[in-house]
């Protein structure tokens, strides 16, 4: 067994109940596992820093179905309690059945599954035949908290609501009002909790702003420990959330064929990475080397590939632009040959410069013949790309499945684009993208989640390989 954590939409608290839960079980010396429904990279980063262990993400769009659960059999198994974080509401997903992904994620589904809710938080608990806590925002409401709670709970018969989560809540007056109108369904409150003045994550243009920035984080964890150690029922919660070994479908095993060393950069710039990419190169045989781009003097030594991530590079454009050292040593590397992949802000920093949202422009690594300019304009969504040249990564012809997130643009487009580029639930021609000029290089607004593809790392060690030969 294990508990999802879901939401009535977007906003109502989720993050911070399951960060609480997440506290108060780690406070109690307890080994939890976590996941996070979606492609989210950042709540990822909130939980491991809470519970230690890496957040796993549960996304049958960038992976597929049986990924999904075959990652949360493998990694729930390993720990006491396990617990996944949803996404935006409850029911919200995309339009499933679209494109070549309807039989590739998911070949044995019937007609009635192609719903709307595809990846959402209810189609993760059906797959997974998990029970759902509902988190709902109460700081308008009060007794129309049933009718909610009731239309959740009748939507999909499939779904098992074991409780609801009141947050927000204002005032004993204002929860007695609430319990009344709950009474008749029959529901349990499995936690109660009050608005918080001193319980707030920062935010910025992407999200929340990731762990790594944040001095006072520790403080604030501790806080949530305090407060889930008082406002959940945990003689309802503890059976819900208690991981049972279970039998995981089997996978392909991998061979360490590839013994070869990586730079991945990580640091506040570059955070922006799925455990699972990270785990599948160590699993065929590479060493992955962390460094940053931000703080040290050269790019590691006796390297044949380098990894960067996305994330933040325009919030620290500054100082990523004073590092002229290693943004030579880059740039050198490259043009010399060395197979680089770069996503999303991993390709703002091999652009000639980073344009900020105040219009500075800072120069990057200048491997590819674009700038990367800031603004308000927001790309988000699924992905299904086609390349249309053999590349770092994959050959011609070949989908893959990816998301795209961020507020900047280029200020010319590759002449030999990676890919051709449309939505995933409607198919909407979205253009051409990505860059494979030189040929050694893979950079990409797409972000890859390999698990279901695993030729792509092992592609991209192959290519690592030629540099020891």
């Amino acid at each position: 067994m294990a508990l999802v954590i879901a939401g009535e939409r977007s906003g109502v608290g989720k993050t911070t109940v399951t960060l609480t839960l997440l506290a108060s079980l780690r406070r109690r010396a307890r080994l939890v596992q976590s996941f996070k429904v979606g492609p989210d990279y950042i709540d990822p980063m909130f939980h491991q820093h809470v519970t230690g262990r890496a957040c796993r993400n549960l996304d049958p769009v960038l992976t597929s179905e049986a990924y999904v659960q075959q990652c949360f059999a493998h990694h729930s198994q390993l720990s006491e309690y396990a617990l996944v974080e949803g996404v935006m509401g409850l029911f919200d997903g995309v339009k499933e059945g679209a494109g070549e992904q309807g039989s590739r994620g998911a070949k044995e589904k019937n007609n009635a599954q192609c719903l709307t809710d595809f990846a959402s938080t209810a189609h993760i608990a059906r797959l997974l035949d998990l029970p759902v806590v509902l988190v709902i925002d109460c700081s308008r409401l009060s007794g129309s908290v049933a009718a909610i709670a009731h239309g959740y709970r009748s939507f999909d018969p499939r779904i098992k609501i074991a409780g609801v989560v009141l947050n927000r809540v204002g005032s004993d007056r204002h929860l007695s009002l609430l319990k009344d109108s709950l009474e008749s369904l029959q529901l349990p409150i499995i936690g109660v909790l009050r608005r918080q003045d001193n319980i707030t994550i920062p935010d910025r243009h992407l999200g929340l702003v990731p762990t790594a920035e944040l001095p006072e984080l520790n403080a604030l964890i501790d806080r949530l420990a305090d407060l889930g150690d008082s406002c959940f029922d945990w003689q309802r919660l503890l059976p819900l959330l208690k991981s049972e070994p279970v039998s995981p479908s089997a996978s392909a095993s991998l061979s360490p064929s590839f013994p070869v060393r990586i730079a991945v950069a990580r640091d506040r710039a570059f955070n922006f990475y799925y455990q699972d990419n990270l785990d599948l190169l160590q699993q065929l045989g590479a060493e992955l080397v962390f460094w940053s781009p931000l703080d040290d003097a050269d790019i590691p030594k006796d390297i044949q590939g380098m990894y960067f991530g996305g994330g933040f590079p325009e919030v620290f454009a500054q100082q990523l632009a004073e590092n002229t050292s290693v943004r030579d040593a880059v740039k050198t590397a490259i043009l010399k040959g060395m197979p680089t992949v770069a996503e999303c802000g991993g390709l703002m920093y091999l652009c000639e410069q980073i344009i900020d949202f105040e219009g500075k422009s800072w120069s990057m690594a200048g491997v590819l013949p674009t700038s990367a300019v800031m603004g308000g304009r927001l790309t988000l969504g699924y992905r299904r790309a086609v390349a249309l040249q053999d590349n770092l990564l994959v050959k011609a012809n070949t989908t893959v499945y990816g998301h795209e997130f961020h507020r900047s643009h280029l200020t010319l487009t590759p002449t030999q684009p990676l890919f051709e580029t449309s939505r995933y639930d409607c198919e909407e021609n979205m253009g051409c993208e990505g860059w494979g000029l030189p040929a050694n290089v893979h950079a990409s607004y797409v972000h890859l989640h390999w698990g279901e593809s695993r030729e792509i790392p092992q592609q991209f060690l192959k290519e690592c390989l030629k540099e020891i030969c």
